[in-house]
């Protein structure tokens, strides 16, 4: 299985985030605007650890190679124009129509030497058996480059259309997740049930953010 390529027609993106479950939008986070996210996330992430570094781990992570910064939105400003970009509330409209609620803006840093997350769809907040149309959807922002050496997201393309969680004795031929290879910058949308899981991080100094 392959990821839909990433693009920079947003007719083209959604069209793949109607048939593969995800897209990946470029030329729509880049320069100074893209270094302020990072500098703003980076500072944040220092912050939370400094003040919580002996959090609970997140029940998706199998270990603490990981770091999660919670309520993004409101260590600055920056995060704000994020929520609202026209480009991601479009992709998101397009899944769920309007209105919608924003229910989460957080962060995921992974560290060297972590293992793969535990795969899931993001609509665990519904019990099964689910509806026929998402009751959710993310839209996440690549705010370093994202490879397959240092955790980039890992994805199951197309099984959004299984309406439901994976389960312990589905298959490999199902369950293979396929690492997201972009630059910094794509903006990410996804429907809430497709399959993923943060991908291990092989090489020994790398980390890399998203902002979901």
């Amino acid at each position: 299985m392959e990821l839909p390529r990433p693009t920079d027609d947003i007719d083209r993106a959604e069209h793949d985030l109607d048939v593969h479950g995800l897209c990946a939008l470029t030329g729509v986070l880049d320069g100074p605007a893209l270094e302020r996210v990072r500098s703003e996330l980076y500072a944040a992430a220092a912050a939370a650890l400094a003040a919580a570094d002996d959090a609970p781990a997140f029940g998706l992570d199998v270990d603490r190679s990981n770091q999660r910064v919670w309520n993004v939105l409101g260590r600055a400003e920056v995060f704000v124009g994020l929520a609202e970009h026209p480009a991601a509330l479009r992709l998101l409209r397009s899944v769920l129509g309007w209105p919608m609620l924003l229910g989460n803006l957080s962060a995921n840093i992974t560290g060297p030497g972590g293992a793969a997350g535990v795969l899931h769809a993001d609509q665990i907040f519904v019990p099964e058996p689910w509806p026929a149309r998402p009751q959710g959807a993310n839209a996440a922002w690549a705010v370093d480059d994202f490879t397959a050496a240092n955790g980039g997201t890992q994805f199951v393309p197309g099984s959004h259309l299984r309406n439901r969680t994976p389960r312990p004795d589905d298959p490999a031929e199902l369950t293979d997740a396929v690492p997201l290879e972009v630059p910094a910058g794509p903006l990410v949308v996804f429907d809430s049930r497709v399959w993923r899981r943060a991908g291990p991080t092989t090489n020994a100094d790398g980390r890399r953010a998203g902002i979901f």
